[in-house]
């Protein structure tokens, strides 16, 4: 695959990307892992507005369904040593074109997060990388997988009525990768911690358990599910260990998952992560934040019967990476956090 790049905007330790869906048009925010702002980009990569100019500390931004873009975002979480303060913010756009937001949980050390839905209950789904801290590198306190119903009607929440939380799963070490997997027609998420992988299922109706599957015991950082072989069923592809070089793909066998593949090289401090259709066939990306700093794609060959990889772009450092498909094009939005970049890449064959 080729990648033509472009660089729009320069962000100091640019970090979260996601895709907006804003006055009729499809749009993407990307957000700062400091005290920098938060920017809207049309699709054709030009800058719309500032969100907000701080606190920033934005490890996750999702929009509400069906909303006009009104979106969720994590603040304050600066760093595993400074997350103590963080919270989820609602983000809301109004008549005038200004941007509102407020608190809606207090949840310090919260990570990642995601709206799930199952049938036409909304689910937020909140991961903990600690739950507490006292001094630097403190993991003593193992972070922790919360579920909420997302009512709605979100008018009412606010810093003193906040979403309400039930804890699904504790003892979640350096509890750090999230990724969102379809399955049999609904929202499930892939949770990635030093315990492996589990894939958190909602539950039918509110009240009842959320349903945990415990697909790797490997101590892993980010993971995703792509059937790059298209033989109906899934490959697990892991980041390992936590902020680690290693990146692997794992083959279900007699309901297994065991590694079929490994990247011959260390990528240093792997991150960023996409797995799925990309010009039309499966797909990893991963970026890497330390040693190379490289952008790479990972596909089977169907005529090798083996797995390849190319380089997408070097010295970039990307945190994370998100695909968008638009007028036919397959395009990759990249916070290179290393290099301060924003960045826009055109894949094609």
């Amino acid at each position: 695959m080729k990648a033509e790049k472009k660089v729009l905007e320069h962000l100091t330790k640019c970090y979260s990307v996601a895709p907006l869906f804003y006055k009729g048009k499809e749009h993407f925010l990307v957000a700062a892992e400091k005290e920098d702002p938060c920017l809207l980009f049309d699709m054709d990569g030009n800058k719309v507005d500032t969100i907000w100019e701080g606190p920033g500390g934005t490890m996750s931004m999702v929009q509400v369904p069906g909303t006009d873009g009104q979106f969720l975002a994590t603040h304050k979480f600066y760093s595993p040593n400074d997350s103590k303060e963080a919270v989820i913010v609602l983000v809301t756009p109004d008549d005038l074109g200004r941007w509102q937001i407020r608190t809606v949980a207090s949840l310090p050390h919260v990570h990642r997060f995601d709206i799930l839905k199952r049938g036409k209950i909304r689910y937020l789904l909140a991961c903990t990388l600690k739950s507490g801290h006292e001094y630097k590198e403190d993991w003593s306190s193992p972070g922790k997988v919360y579920g909420a119903v997302l009512p709605e009607d979100l008018s009412g929440l606010c810093e003193s009525n906040p979403l309400k939380f039930e804890v699904i799963q504790d003892g979640m070490l350096k509890n750090h990768g999230y990724y969102r997997v379809e399955e049999n027609g609904m929202d499930t998420g892939l949770v990635s911690f030093e315990g492996g992988i589990c894939q958190f299922v909602p539950p039918i109706q509110p009240g009842e358990k959320w349903e945990v599957r415990r697909l790797l015991d490997t101590p892993s950082s980010d993971a995703v599910l792509v059937d790059f072989d298209e033989d109906g069923e899934k490959e697990l592809a892991v980041l390992s260990p936590f902020h680690g070089d290693c990146i692997s793909i794992y083959k279900k066998t007699e309901g297994s998952y065991q590694k079929v593949y490994e990247y011959e090289k260390p990528a240093e401090f792997s991150h960023a992560i996409f797995g799925g259709s990309l010009c039309t066939k499966p797909a990893l990306v991963v970026g890497h934040r330390q040693g190379e700093r490289n952008l790479i794609c990972f596909t089977w060959n169907k005529e090798k019967q083996e797995y390849q990889w190319e380089i997408l772009d070097r010295d970039c450092g990307p945190a994370n990476v998100l695909h968008i498909k638009t007028d036919g094009e397959d395009l990759l939005i990249s916070a290179n956090r290393e290099t301060d970049e924003i960045a826009m890449y055109r894949i094609t064959p």
